[in-house]
């Protein structure tokens, strides 16, 4: 994704260009002259953990505060879309391990033609939220920041529109960044902007923030287009069902829409604000992955005709008990206090239980290949295979398999190549089981 490029002058940071003078100023000035242009305000940020309603204001002296950097490296983008100009949190940056408030200010001067509408476009790319400021009035932001702690929402494209003078000429804008980082965003890289703001005109802006709904249109478009795939498999798969067969397959119903609801979430929570982060998390790490592995080990024991046997469904069953419940007792918003690693305990815990579903998993492929040595059996062992490489990404990451690739710019995860094969492999199994049926009827 490319932003406009400048007509006229771009002068950013002159006026910190001077030795020994970045820690003992007020917040830094970057003058810029702006046409029909783009300008990203990479900085230097004045930047301080903490909170305080007073900071937002244009005359709050943020001399004694860190100035930080964001100007990306060349070619840099992050590891999820490929959003570019990322940069590193501040977990990186000397504040490893923070996480709660802290804020970025910046003081701009822009030149511009008269009567022209400048805007600036939010960073993209936020741990967890924020609200921006410019001369200490509140212009919007991406979450809701009432009661003890904000309530996080997926970071969009937005624009926000500047005050405008009457006249033409220089305007000064003190623009101060308020950040909240969620617990459950915690990660080595994590902390505050990795995508900085972008200031221009009016027009320009609107191409940019388009261009920026793009990029995170296709980031997360397959996950929207594979789970109707898993639905209408599903509804094949009732059709089976209706043949009035010894074969089970209840469970690969259940199977196929629990994936779908699984894969949708991350379409709904990047792409709408009505999806929060604790819902998210809730729903989808507590709830259906360990729901989800359950449901695929019995779906392939039920398609594979493997015997039922009592302890495999009780086996399975107090798995999945005990997932969702150190899930839950794991996360870092639940209450529960942790004074003796216990938060740290079920994570691990939790690591054994998904290595054991591996296990399961690896069991029942391995039986359903000797039960069913043909053609359509070597089949849908590879279908299973495919699906798994989604289901165990963790597992398949820790042993150093790159889980994501940039074809053409946008980030395409392991997972969704091996669900696309699915979905076409199975779609054939379905079929082919279906005419097996026919013919022995």
């Amino acid at each position: 994704m490319r932003r406009p490029s400048l007509c006229v002058l771009l002068h950013l940071f002159a006026a910190l260009v001077i030795a020994g003078g970045a820690l003992a100023q007020p917040s830094p000035n970057a003058h810029i002259t702006l046409g029909h242009s783009t300008v990203p305000l990479n900085g230097p940020w004045r930047f301080h953990l903490g909170d305080d309603a007073r900071w937002a204001s244009p005359d709050f002296d943020d001399s004694a505060w860190e100035a930080v950097d964001l100007t990306p490296a060349p070619g840099a983008h992050d590891g999820d879309v490929g959003l570019p100009g990322y940069v590193t949190g501040w977990s990186q940056r000397g504040h490893a391990g923070h996480t709660g408030y802290a804020w970025y200010r910046m003081k701009v001067t822009v030149d511009s033609d008269a009567g022209t509408p400048l805007a600036l476009a939010g960073p993209t790319l936020v741990d967890s939220t924020y609200q921006l400021y410019v001369d200490g009035k509140l212009l919007g932001g991406s979450g809701v920041f009432t009661g003890a702690s904000p309530t996080v929402y997926g970071v969009r494209p937005t624009k926000f529109c500047l005050p405008q003078t009457s006249s033409a000429g220089t305007q000064t804008f003190v623009v101060a960044i308020r950040v909240w980082m969620d617990p459950a965003d915690a990660s080595s890289e994590s902390g505050g902007m990795h995508v900085a703001p972008t200031m221009g005109d009016a027009e320009g802006i609107d191409r940019l923030v388009q261009v920026q709904w793009l990029q995170t249109f296709k980031g997360y478009v397959v996950d929207a287009i594979e789970p109707l795939a898993f639905v209408l498999l599903a509804c094949m798969v009732f059709g089976l069902i209706a043949s009035r067969t010894r074969d089970s397959y209840r469970w690969l119903v259940a199977a196929l829409l629990l994936l779908a609801l699984l894969r949708v979430h991350q379409a709904l929570f990047y792409w709408t604000p009505y999806l929060s982060l604790r819902c998210y998390d809730v729903t989808v790490t507590v709830l259906l992955r360990p729901l989800v592995l359950a449901t695929w080990a019995l779906a392939w024991r039920d398609w594979f005709r493997l015997p039922a046997s009592p302890w495999w469904g009780r086996a399975i069953s107090v798995l999945t008990a005990a997932y969702i419940a150190l899930a839950l007792i794991g996360r870092p918003w639940f209450p529960p206090f942790d004074a003796h690693g216990l938060k740290a305990a079920a994570d691990v815990a939790v690591q054994c239980i998904r290595l054991a579903f591996v296990a399961l998993y690896l069991w029942t492929l391995g039986a359903g290949v000797l039960r069913s040595a043909s053609a359509s059996g070597c089949l849908a062992a590879i279908a299973a295979i495919l699906v798994g490489i989604g289901l165990f990404a963790t597992e398949l990451n820790a042993i150093g398999i790159p889980g994501i690739w940039f074809p053409y710019g946008t980030g395409v995860a392991r997972g969704q190549y091996a669900y696309a094969a699915f979905i076409a492999l199975f779609f054939v199994l379905i079929l082919v089981r279906s005419a097996g049926y026919a013919r022995r009827r």
